[in-house]
């Protein structure tokens, strides 16, 4: 009798072959289990870290699973319900791949629908990539553009569809309030010190003259100093000096105020904030930049004021499409807010803290992300005065994810004071920081260890190690030493 053959089971495309054996259209996933590297240590090789976050743009690649790493602030503020509020801190030393990275995030949020604005790019870092976009870049500075800080764009056309009268009389308070903040931090660049409480009240008034008889054209600085001058009775009534006897006294109080308002008018400053709007920030468009790299770096007065001007403009043009949406005419809106080269923004002084302050507290609220972007917390020690430096020292504390790449031993000393690192962490960053070699690489460029690396830290979650590494498309759309490549 012939002995029996046992089948022997050998893998195929269609599974396992012998009895038993074929194709399974179903594989049940195996139990999974959670527990700290001293738990499941005795587990090995079976144990595996946490999957990395899978929504938001794809950052880059975890440095140790390799795993794609997924993040915005948006994404995981919205969809991944992973963060408090929708903003990021970004810090690192110089060319370590810090717009880099907010460029990646720029491409996947266009096309979540999400309006970037860049509203100040100082080198510029976003202009080229805007553009390919199809989205709109102004150029903005003398000889350019210009933007009419009083100017409130679509406000006018809320206007237009609102019918109840305390509406109205809401919408000219926050039409005045906005005008006055930009003509006072204006007028505090010119002089150099803030405005006194009656001049302020004299500027108010004169702003609410100008918004309560407003015709289709906008109102400008010189406007504002003619009803001054003018002194109409709506004006003079908030001061002591109404009568018409007490003309000469009004005039007497009111000429510092005047003499301030003819230097910004006629002073190095009036090119660029006097006169009407020549390019509007209009935000029906993929992505929005104004390019103010036209100003030269050494005349820090110019570029405070013509920041001034276009976060007035887009901050203005933002709350009014939110309004629009309110009304039912328009559709829900989602910007994302860059404030790249911070530290020269904050350095101008003169109203940038709180006008930055007002946008780390209201980010969620007017619908906006927000990423602020610099090379270390000590830019915000470098303000003048210590109620400025309180203000902004609380940026970092206030954004929900900080982005941390090369930095110093002492920087990582301030960045732990803000958010707790373990040993490993401060490691692996400092590690980043070693120089480079004296040899370049293969395309003859400066190899530097840290470049595109960060780690992404929520809370006193575990940093997530990531490394971005740009596209060749992102590298031509994002580069800021074309100057030295052109031959």
């Amino acid at each position: 009798m012939p002995r029996s053959v046992i089948p022997i089971r050998r893998p195929s495309r269609l599974g396992y072959t012998g009895p038993g054996g074929g194709y399974m259209s179903w594989v049940e996933s195996p139990t999974e289990y959670r527990g700290t590297t001293v738990q499941v240590c005795g587990l090995w090789p079976f144990g595996t870290g946490s999957s990395t976050p899978t929504i938001g743009a794809p950052l880059g690649r975890h440095r140790y699973t390799n795993a794609t790493v997924c993040f915005d602030p948006i994404s995981w503020y919205e969809r991944a319900k992973l963060i408090n509020n929708p903003s990021v801190w970004i810090q690192a030393e110089p060319a370590m791949g810090k717009s880099t990275s907010v460029r990646r995030m720029l491409l996947s949020l266009v096309a979540q629908g999400v309006t970037p604005l860049i509203l100040g790019d100082l080198k510029p870092d976003y202009a080229e990539l805007v553009a390919a976009l199809g989205g709109r870049v102004l150029r903005v500075g003398p000889g350019l553009h210009r933007i009419n800080p009083l100017d409130i764009g679509p406000w006018q056309q809320v206007l237009a569809h609102v019918r109840d009268p305390k509406e109205i009389e809401q919408l000219h308070a926050e039409i005045v309030d906005r005008r006055l903040n930009a003509a006072l931090v204006l007028a505090t660049l010119t002089r150099g010190a803030p405005l006194a409480s009656d001049e302020i009240t004299v500027l108010a008034a004169a702003l609410r003259f100008l918004t309560e008889r407003e015709s289709a054209a906008q109102p400008l600085l010189s406007d504002v100093l003619r009803v001054i001058e003018e002194a109409p009775m709506p004006v003079r009534w908030v001061t002591l000096w109404h009568d018409d006897h007490d003309l000469d006294r009004y005039r007497l109080e009111t000429e510092n105020l005047r003499r301030t308002l003819r230097a910004l008018i006629h002073g190095p400053l009036g090119s660029t904030v006097e006169g009407h709007t020549t390019a509007s920030i209009d935000l029906d468009t993929t992505a929005l930049c104004v390019d103010i790299s036209g100003i030269s770096e050494t005349n820090q007065m110019l570029t405070a004021a013509t920041l001034v001007t276009t976060w007035a403009a887009g901050f203005g043009q933002v709350e009014a499409a939110h309004r629009m949406s309110d009304l039912g005419l328009a559709p829900p809106r989602r910007f994302f807010l860059v404030l790249d080269e911070m530290w020269r923004a904050l350095r101008v002084g003169h109203g940038m803290v709180d006008r930055i302050d007002a946008l780390t507290r209201l980010n969620r609220s007017k619908g906006t992300g927000t990423a602020f972007i610099t090379h270390s917390l000590g830019d915000l020690q470098a303000l003048p005065n210590e109620e400025d430096r309180a203000k902004a020292r609380g940026f970092a504390d206030r954004c929900a994810v900080l982005m941390i790449g090369a930095c110093s031993e002492q920087e990582l000393d301030a960045v732990a004071r803000v958010r707790p690192l373990a040993q490993a962490e401060r490691a692996e960053v400092l590690s980043w920081s070693a120089p480079p070699s004296w040899t370049t690489g293969p395309d003859e460029e400066e190899v530097l260890i840290g470049r595109g690396n960060f780690l992404i830290k929520v809370g006193t979650r575990p940093g997530i190690p990531v490394h971005l590494e740009p596209t060749e498309i992102e590298k031509q759309l994002g580069n800021t030493d074309f100057r030295w490549r052109r031959t």
